[in-house]
């Protein structure tokens, strides 16, 4: 793991990745205010085999099942590798972010 600009916490693992379509799409973002006034954890690490909305939906969904994750925003590269950054209350694992997006049928980008 290792900082990135503006504080915020990029990861970087080894990865393949899928797709579920073939098609093109524009970005997507899932965001939420952090609750109870707390400054919300920022986690930055890239997503490879996205390549459309429905796959960020995917992701969006399992990382947002892990506890303490409030926000999820993705910049969508369709077939590439896409920047997703993760926001929570309380700090978020790298282990953790990998299973969910492994679950969604994805990988983390190794960097």
């Amino acid at each position: 793991m290792t900082l990135a600009p503006e504080g915020r916490t990029e990861i970087g693992l080894a990865g393949g990745g899928c797709a579920c379509c073939a098609t093109d799409a524009t970005d997507a973002t899932d965001a939420a205010a952090p609750r109870d006034g707390a400054a919300p954890v920022e986690v930055s690490f890239g997503v490879v085999g996205m390549t459309c909305g429905n796959c960020v939906a995917h992701v969006t969904e399992e990382l947002t099942a892990i506890g303490g994750v409030e926000a999820v925003e993705v910049e969508l590269v369709g077939g590439g590798v896409s920047a997703v950054t993760v926001r929570s209350s309380t700090p978020v694992s790298d282990a953790a972010i990998a299973a969910a997006v492994e679950e969604a049928g994805y990988a983390v980008a190794e960097r």
